[in-house]
């Protein structure tokens, strides 16, 4: 057991490292809307719809990415990923127009995600430790993405304010490209087969047969509308309640910092009690953080709690999400059927960050999305509650 937990260190080393980098990069990307859009006369819809786009394309290559990892291996999916990701954020530097931001922000940078995030990630940890330790270190692996965020964005607003913002992409697209050594340390090979193993198109039949991966993934839609919403245009919100520029900063890094203990916690508490009971209560009080926020007066004092009250529920339901498809359904396609997941959380990203700019240049506020945020806090949190925690009837035949 010991060389197990020995293995399994390493492996949650190099997830952590690897999140850590293309997470906290990506939580970034908001700082870059005001001085890109001020440089070239955009309106916000233009920065706003190529970082839609990105969480749009990361949704749409994270299950075919997932595939790649049960199949081959994650090593080679992170490899091609983390090159596509630095690439993007090198072209990215070069943007000069709407077309090619959404190319090199919202293609490559979108399909680079797909192969240093979550779903093949998580899918590494899932496969190299006991199932009894999995969604800790779930949570683990998740609060380093966390804390990447934390400890990059004030790195990335530095960049910014020294170096411009065409330089400061260029030096994230040198940290990205970490991640490709990094890959060394996962470790992760197939699951062996043992005949009468589950084909992808069974896996996938039995999948979208459960309701339960249904409600799941639906639910994820939420979050992923209100993580994005959130992480690109709150820091122009502030500026328009008339906050200076680095109390958006900070917010999204106190939402980095309170978001480890969010994700570590969860993944405790997910080993102990009912994930989807606890998607329930998460959903429940983001939106009444959500709809505090909107109803007391917005002072730097109220963002900066805002910021560490959605920090401890921000990415807590990633370990629990992922969790719970491990539990049904088994750690062998994990990474293929939390890309399926993942798709919906980017369905809601590229709708949260695109309508967020398109509300706000015809409104002049971002007041109806805030509101759509918390009505749909309440769809999540019903649409998990009929969720039941229970291993499908194949794996139960196994385990008799």
């Amino acid at each position: 057991m010991s060389s197990v937990w020995r293995s399994s260190g390493w492996v949650l080393t190099g997830a952590a490292l690897i999140l850590a980098l293309s997470l906290g990069v990506r939580h970034g990307f908001g700082l870059f809307l005001a001085p890109m859009s001020a440089d070239f006369g955009w309106g916000r819809e233009v920065y706003a719809f190529a970082i839609a786009l990105q969480n749009l394309i990361w949704g749409l290559a994270q299950p075919f990415a997932g595939a790649l990892a049960d199949r081959l291996g994650a090593a080679r999916v992170v490899i091609i990923g983390g090159i596509l990701y630095a690439a993007g954020l090198l072209l990215m530097s070069t943007a000069d127009s709407a077309w090619s931001l959404s190319l090199s922000a919202g293609l490559l940078i979108g399909i680079g995600l797909s192969g240093t995030s979550f779903s093949v990630i998580l899918g590494v940890v899932g496969r190299a430790v006991p199932a009894e330790k999995r969604s800790m270190a779930m949570g683990i692996a998740s609060a380093a993405g966390s804390f990447g965020q934390f400890a990059m964005l004030p790195g990335t607003l530095g960049l910014i304010e020294w170096l411009g913002w065409s330089a400061a992409l260029l030096v994230l697209g040198l940290l990205v490209a970490l991640t490709v050594p990094f890959v060394g340390l996962l470790r992760d090979q197939p699951l062996p087969s043992h005949g009468g193993e589950q084909t992808l198109a069974q896996a996938l039949r039995e999948a979208c047969s459960h309701s339960g991966f249904w409600l799941l993934a639906l639910g994820f839609f939420v979050c992923g509308f209100q993580v994005v919403f959130i992480g690109v245009h709150l820091p122009a919100y502030l500026v328009d309640q008339h906050l200076p520029a680095t109390t958006g900063t900070t917010v999204l890094a106190l939402v980095g910092l309170f978001n480890i203990v969010g994700t570590y916690t969860a993944g405790w508490l997910g080993g102990r009690m009912s994930k989807p009971r606890l998607l329930t209560a998460l959903y429940l009080l983001r939106g009444v953080v959500i709809g505090l926020f909107l109803w007391l007066p917005v002072t730097q004092l109220s963002a900066y709690l805002f910021g560490i009250a959605m920090g401890l529920l921000w990415l807590s339901t990633v370990p629990l999400t992922n969790g719970t498809v491990a539990t049904v359904f088994g750690v062998r396609n994990l990474s293929m059927l939390g890309g399926i997941v993942f798709l919906f959380h980017q369905l809601g990203a590229f709708l949260g960050g695109w309508l967020g700019g398109v509300v706000y240049d015809q409104t002049g506020n971002y007041d109806l999305v805030w509101q759509i945020s918390i009505l749909l806090s309440l769809l999540a949190a019903a649409l998990n509650w009929p969720v039941r925690e229970r291993p499908v009837a194949r794996l139960q035949a196994q385990s008799a």
